[in-house]
């Protein structure tokens, strides 16, 4: 038990930084499609999410092999297999920065910046530093310091909001009052190059305060053990950009797709502010992969049946948690819709079936424990690419029909199916025994108080709804604990 409290606790920990950082550039939407014609905020869009796959290409795994290899039993020193990721990492990303000054008009021109090269270079470097930082971020993790992690995380998206605030806000408003103080470096044509500026100074400023994870060590690479760690991490790669292309590509096939052309964008953008409300389960899940790693992999060097019901148990809990955070949003769902404008609450039907599809990709990262400890990641690969294919023909074949519902049900196939052909596979290649009729029931448990809550609700009534559900909330909560036999007392940090 103590094991879960410390990931549940680390979970909360990261989980800090996660919330505040979504909710925070979440917030700066608001401002840039107020300051910016959509024609240019559309391209902010679209570097972004190029920037999205550059990344994850960038880091190649390398994050996740060097939880596994730091823990092997054939490498004693961590520190050697640290060296070698960053020695490994610092190259690839000097290597990527130096093409793509190489062929900066093609490169420019293919994503829409020909006019602004600028655009292209800031975001090029600030995805060569952040590549490169995820392995310090990383080493936190595994020497148990999720403070100093969240704490480093929390200055970078502080700094870029208040960069963002600060150009986009402030600087235009002296410029009307008193330019001669920021004529020296503010030009009021730079319009959206100051959002990726602000990334880049705040991706630039938390290198700088990784320094102390970078010295303190012999920096020395070991070519055998890096081969090793490409072999493993490289199905990574290919699982990553799997799931880059699971959650963004509805937004590229949808106006094709989609039967009128005119109306295509209008609803792409209903569907697009409704899972956001679903982001809830989306930070817990990211929280929690960022504590699950370091602990799985630590686990790992433990003998007999322990480190088997540390497994158990960790999927046991997350379920219940994950589940407390499905009931909490579609419970007070009338709430939590006021964060979008009333001409969307068409598309609020979506949000239970994003957030159970999140919930199983959930269950589908736990379960990814049995082929990164035996060393077998090409089957993340293969399932990825399975999700992808049912993503793209389910995407093809329902929203010409369903519209974005069919984006919603194609998520929802996409990362069940994955979640149980990964089980099944699993069962055979490394079993480990989970409580599955407890898992289920607390599943279905929920699913079916919402089905009654949503019986019973009183129609424009929002604050009778909530006096009903709130004790149907809290009753889930009593039940699963008192089955897991948990006291509140354990729930509460012990005094020393």
């Amino acid at each position: 038990m103590a094991g879960i409290k410390s990931l549940a606790k680390d979970t909360a920990i990261y989980g800090l930084s996660s919330i505040i950082g979504r909710f925070l550039n979440w917030c700066l939407v608001p401002l840039y499609t107020r300051m910016f014609p959509s024609a240019e905020y559309g391209l902010v869009t679209f570097i972004y999410s190029i920037v999205a796959l550059a990344l994850i290409i960038l880091t190649y795994g390398m994050e996740t092999g060097f939880f596994r290899f730091a823990n092997h039993e054939r490498y004693k020193d961590p520190m050697e297999v640290y060296s070698t990721s960053l020695i490994s990492l610092a190259v690839s990303s000097t290597a990527f920065m130096a093409l793509v000054l190489a062929v900066l008009g093609p490169v420019s021109e293919a994503m829409h910046c020909a006019d602004n090269e600028s655009y292209v270079v800031m975001m090029a470097l600030t995805v060569a530093i952040d590549a490169f930082c995820c392995l310090p971020f990383s080493y936190l993790r595994f020497r148990k310091r999720p403070m100093r992690f969240a704490l480093l995380r929390l200055v970078n998206i502080g700094l870029n909001i208040g960069l963002n605030l600060f150009f986009i806000l402030i600087c235009p408003w002296l410029w009307t009052q008193a330019p001669g103080w920021i004529s020296w470096f503010y030009d009021p044509d730079f319009g959206i190059g100051y959002i990726f500026l602000a990334n880049l100074v705040s991706s630039a400023v938390t290198m700088l305060l990784l320094l102390p994870e970078l010295r303190g060590f012999s920096w020395k690479f070991n070519p055998r053990l890096w081969r090793e760690m490409i072999a493993y991490s490289a199905p990574l790669l290919v699982l990553g950009i799997a799931g880059i292309m699971n959650s963004t590509l509805y937004s590229i096939l949808f106006p094709e797709l989609y039967p009128d052309k005119a109306e295509a964008m209008s609803q792409l953008g209903i569907y697009g502010a409704n899972i956001k409300i679903a982001i809830v389960m989306v930070m817990f899940i990211q929280a929690f992969r960022f504590a699950y790693e370091p602990f799985i992999f630590a686990k790992a060097k433990d003998r007999g049946d322990d480190r088997m019901q540390s497994y158990r148990d960790a999927m046991k809990y997350f379920v219940i948690f994950a589940m407390v955070i499905f009931l909490g949003v579609m419970f007070y769902l009338d709430i939590l819709r006021l964060f979008i404008a009333e001409s969307y609450f068409s598309g609020l039907k979506v949000v239970p079936i994003v957030m159970i599809a999140e919930f199983f990709f959930g269950i589908f990262f736990n379960l990814s424990l049995w082929y990164k400890l035996t060393d077998k990641t090409v089957w993340g690969m293969w399932f990825s690419l399975l999700g992808l294919a049912i993503t793209v023909a389910l995407n093809v074949l329902l929203v010409p029909r369903y519209g974005y519902m069919g984006c919603a049900w194609a998520s929802f196939a996409c990362y069940g199916t994955m979640m149980l052909v990964s089980y099944l596979v699993g069962l055979v290649k490394f079993p480990i025994g989970y409580q599955v009729s407890r898992i289920v029931f607390y599943f279905v448990s929920a699913i079916v108080l919402w089905f009654f809550a949503e019986l019973i609700a009183f129609g424009h009534r929002p604050w009778l709804n909530m006096i009903i559900r709130t004790p149907l909330l809290l009753g889930y909560i009593l039940m699963a604990m008192r089955i897991e036999h948990i006291r509140l007392s354990d729930l509460l940090p012990r005094r020393r």
